[in-house]
């Protein structure tokens, strides 16, 4: 398309040079710059992309769009053969004009998708992985986008952001648009939200899971992180969406249903909701309730675990009935449902040592809590003993990290504090913000026999010592990283997968008493 064209999609502030010039492509990436695209320089939260604006003419950039005056007056002087655009830094400009070029540029494959996105602090993933699956039960071809994978009409591959950038979002859209896809279901982040990295997506179906205590290193308050939230049902560029689907038994309910008042607004829980789910029957491995909806009540089974995986199910459910799947329909789906990838993921072999190792990305204060009452549920014959490794994420929110502590000790006997992902700080102080949570409970005399409590930083080592404490009984959980296959450090990236690493010290120890 010519940039003349171009720029009527998106608000500039001004615009200057050669209005004929033919736009192929678009990149905020000045190392992804082919010729013929538009680059599209902004303010980020680390590196500011007006920095790479000559690299990005020199790999072949016909065309700039930037949201500084300073840069768009030297071009304009010294490089009038570009198409230029500038656009307002404070009102997020850089990254409206980026999705309103994107969709241009690919054809606005958003609006030939009915979309469904699901925010929350814990069980974004599950759900999104649950609807999906059902989506592709009832025949319809499906994109994925969310933390651990992409989906595009059966074809996977992997995800580097839970919400990708505007245009990276579009370019998948147009390529499942082009296999056939007639829906997506994605993970909105808060960080998206409140970047606007969805600016003008048209949400059709949207969920609300929960929200607990996270990110605030970013949002800076738990007020400004339920106001990121809330924007999904808000509208980001976009009109609001046709359904709310918002958990009643979550305390922000209230407020996403006021940010809703323009959907049709669906609630679901377990004692509280438009949709309920009663007669609850838990097992390893297998779950049963009454699915009580304005439509009728059916019967739902399923092999997923756990009533944390109840409510993602429910979730799911509204949101494929807003689909227009019919009950019939969820309850088939229902019965195939696979969990998603690092969510109380079963290692391989555990079970024949007589005890379960589980893997679960469970990194916020509200979701170790739940996995461990999870697997406090299910061991064995209530004489099983929990063990929960964990860390927290360094460069993150300090403030969870005491709150985690408490809660690794009050629902586990053996707590073995690790490193997560500890970026740019040292572990060793991160591990000595979690120990006051977990010396108070220690101290408390209302709590049962203290838990024991391992400290090694090392995740290896402290993978190898959770499991080497086990006994017959007992569950090891070891949380925070999931599906993940790395770990970072300051000096950099190194390859790490706890599932892998569990089923290294399996080995060792079947070894072991092979040759004992």
């Amino acid at each position: 398309m010519q940039w003349s064209q171009a720029i009527t999609e998106m608000c500039a502030v001004e615009t200057a040079g050669r209005p004929d010039v033919q736009v192929s492509g678009v990149q905020y990436d000045s190392r992804r710059v082919t010729p013929g695209d538009v680059f599209v320089a902004m303010q980020g939260g680390v590196t500011d992309g007006n920095s790479y604006v000559g690299a990005a003419i020199e790999k072949g950039a016909v065309a700039i769009v930037t949201d500084s005056a300073e840069v768009f007056a030297g071009l304009r002087t010294r490089q009038p053969e570009l198409g230029l655009a500038r656009v307002d830094r404070s009102a997020n400009g850089g990254r409206r004009a980026l999705s309103e070029l994107s969709s241009a540029v690919f054809g606005a494959p958003e609006k030939r998708l009915k979309i469904s996105a699901v925010t929350g602090t814990n069980g974004k993933t599950t759900t999104a992985f649950l609807l999906e699956q059902m989506l592709g039960w009832a025949g319809r071809s499906c994109i994925l986008l969310g933390t651990i994978e992409t989906h595009l009409a059966g074809r996977v591959r992997a995800s580097e952001h839970t919400t990708p950038e505007s245009r990276d979002l579009l370019a998948v859209f147009a390529e499942g648009v082009e296999a056939g896809c007639s829906e997506a279901v994605m993970e909105m982040s808060s960080h998206a939200l409140a970047q606007e990295r969805v600016w003008g997506i048209p949400v059709d179906v949207a969920i609300f899971t929960n929200l607990t205590q996270d990110h605030l290193d970013y949002h800076g308050s738990m007020e400004q992180y339920r106001k990121a939230k809330q924007r999904l049902f808000e509208g980001v560029g976009a009109a609001p969406p046709r359904v709310a689907v918002i958990n009643a038994e979550d305390a922000a309910a209230g407020q996403m249903l006021s940010a809703a008042a323009g959907c049709q607004r669906v609630t679901y829980g377990l004692e509280r909701g438009d949709w309920r789910a009663e007669d609850l029957v838990l097992d390893a491995g297998r779950m049963r309730f009454r699915m009580r909806t304005p439509a009728g009540a059916v019967l739902v089974e399923s092999p997923l675990t756990g009533r944390v995986n109840v409510f993602n199910l429910m979730a799911a459910s509204c949101a494929a009935h807003a689909r227009g799947l019919t009950l019939e329909e969820i309850v088939g789906a229902a019965r195939q449902l696979r969990p998603a990838p690092g969510r109380f993921e079963v290692v391989n072999g555990s079970a024949a040592a007589g005890f379960l190792v589980v893997v679960d990305y469970a990194h916020t204060e509200d979701a170790l809590a739940n996995l461990i009452a999870l697997a406090r549920d299910l061991a064995r014959d209530g004489n099983g003993r929990v063990i929960t490794l964990f860390g927290c994420g360094g460069d993150r929110d300090r403030g969870k990290r005491p709150r985690m502590g408490r809660v690794a000790a009050q629902g586990s006997e053996v707590v073995v504090v690790t490193s997560d992902n500890p970026r740019s700080e040292d572990p060793e102080r991160i591990i000595a913000e979690i120990l006051p949570g977990i010396h108070e409970v220690q101290a408390s005399s209302a709590s049962r026999a203290p838990a024991q409590c391992l400290v090694e930083a090392d995740r290896r080592a402290a993978i190898a010592r959770a499991i080497g404490v086990a006994r017959r009984g007992d569950i090891v959980l070891l949380a925070g990283k999931g599906h993940e296959k790395t770990q970072t450090f300051a000096h950099g990236v190194v390859a790490f997968d706890d599932v892998a690493e569990a089923e290294a010290v399996l080995r060792a120890l079947q070894m072991s008493e092979k040759e004992g």
